[in-house]
């Protein structure tokens, strides 16, 4: 059709399932089996355009492990590793369906709320901190007490692209960390 080709498979096609797999390579965190940042930022233009058109509520988390280099430095790169698929397999079935939960560089995580207002989000983030604190973390058959800090922002007027809202919860996740670590800004 016009400069397209179209071709139709059946779901018992293996090119299908090729197709499938090679989807899911490219938004998973094949660490941590979350979404990876290039899925993130394509949800995060997503959700940003259809809440500036529509005028509808988004709220971004964003977090990342207290102390993270100490765990590293302490018990090695790969007991590091194993914390993060921990904490990941903790927090990714207590969130809702619609939010869109990815890590977004070494320790960092990143939560897409839509259709939450802030007071919403910070409830998830309060939520989100306490399952982490509580979960009991092992590196190298050693508990391992983990906490985060989370910085939470509300899309707004004043934001003219995705990166003005990750950066405004960036802000309040540095804030979170200066304020003593282990909670929740914004």
């Amino acid at each position: 059709v016009g400069r397209s080709i179209l071709k139709f498979m059946t779901g018992e096609n293996i090119e299908v399932h090729y197709h499938e797999e090679t989807y899911r390579l490219m938004t998973v965190d094949g660490l941590t089996q979350v979404f990876n940042r290039r899925y993130f930022n394509e949800a995060l233009e997503r959700e940003f355009n259809r809440s500036k058109r529509y005028d509808r509520l988004l709220c971004l988390i964003a977090f990342d492990i207290d102390h993270f280099k100490l765990v590293n430095d302490t018990h090695g790169h790969l007991a590091g590793d194993n914390l993060l698929r921990q904490l990941a397999a903790a927090v990714k079935p207590r969130l809702r369906r619609e939010d869109i939960f990815a890590r977004t560089g070494g320790e960092e995580f990143g939560i897409l709320v839509p259709e939450i207002p802030l007071d919403g989000a910070r409830t998830t983030a309060e939520k989100v901190r306490r399952i982490v604190e509580a979960t009991p973390l092992k590196v190298d058959q050693t508990m391992v007490p983990v906490t985060i800090s989370l910085g939470c922002a509300m899309l707004g007027a004043e934001d003219a692209t995705p990166d003005d809202l990750y950066k405004r919860a960036d802000e309040r996740l540095y804030e979170a960390k200066q304020g003593g670590r282990n909670r929740v800004s914004g």
